[in-house]
């Protein structure tokens, strides 16, 4: 009896790389892409805390400290030998820091940085090359609401995700042509580390900004673990999102998040219309046949 072989090939499963999971979003989003099937790379500073996970050849448990340029190879060298390539990348590891600008320590600023802009960027670069080859992927960087308008006591943590939003902003126009995807998260306050362990706070605190920056920096200590935002639904829209294969640029997440960009779009909007004129008069005027056109 004849039989027929079929060479159709099966596709594998996506490949997950997500930086921070030992806790929050990080932790979340690798948890359901297990839940998923997919293959996934959970990574973490203290890879202890994350025991238990990489019993099964489809899940892969790894050291890694963003801000360590050996740990970065490694880790991306190991994911691509275990599993051929990586389709998603999520550059979720962060930290914060509770300072008025006056206030804030340059060790304590350049470390944040350090986490939320050079370890995001050094990521990025460590996983395009591969995904350049390929002509496909994703890259989801984790930003805030912070990224898109300033908050007393949080400009320092402001500035890392204002670099996060231009980076991402500036790498979409140069991979997007190559078949690779970029999406910036905008998560508003859930209920995750950040305002705990997370987020140091600088040591000397001025009287003349207690009713500015110590009262936000009092707040969001007092709101940690009752913040309104749920961590396992973030993730899910963040999820979904990739799997849909075309992410949008920006995914906002909270009820917080969407009313406080939308208000500084209204801002901006109002600001700059009220200076139209000033804008375009600041330019050499027209002679010639370039006024008459």
């Amino acid at each position: 009896m004849n039989t027929t072989v079929s060479t159709a090939i099966v596709a594998q499963p996506p490949v997950w790389f997500i930086t921070g999971c030992s806790t929050g979003f990080g932790l979340e989003l690798a948890r359901q892409a297990i839940e998923r099937g997919w293959r996934t790379v959970m990574t973490a500073r203290d890879p202890a805390k994350l025991e238990g996970y990489g019993a099964t050849d489809s899940v892969l448990v790894l050291k890694l400290d963003v801000t360590q340029p050996d740990q970065v190879a490694a880790a991306i060298q190991a994911a691509e030998a275990r599993f051929g390539g990586i389709d998603v990348l999520v550059n979720n590891a962060g930290i914060g820091y509770l300072a008025a600008i006056e206030e804030g320590e340059e060790a304590e600023v350049r470390k944040m940085f350090e986490v939320n802009v050079f370890g995001l960027t050094r990521m990025t670069q460590a996983v395009l090359p591969d995904m350049r080859k390929r002509r496909s992927g994703c890259i989801v960087n984790v930003a805030s609401l912070g990224g898109l308008r300033g908050f007393a006591a949080l400009g320092q943590y402001n500035a890392t995700k204002f670099a996060v939003e231009g980076l991402s902003e500036a790498l979409r126009l140069e991979v997007e042509p190559l078949g690779i995807r970029v999406m910036v998260v905008e998560p508003s306050g859930f209920r995750t580390d950040w305002a705990g362990r997370s987020a140091n706070e600088s040591a000397r605190q001025i009287d003349d900004y207690r009713d500015t920056a110590g009262k936000v920096r009092a707040g969001v200590r007092a709101s940690s673990g009752q913040q309104p935002g749920d961590p396992v639904r973030a993730a899910k829209a963040i999820v979904d999102a990739v799997a849909s294969g075309s992410p949008p640029h920006h995914l906002l997440l909270g009820n917080d998040a969407y009313q406080g960009a939308m208000a500084k779009l209204d801002e901006l909007r109002t600001q700059f219309t009220a200076g139209e004129a000033v804008a375009r008069g600041a330019d050499f005027p027209k002679t010639g046949a370039a006024a008459l056109a």
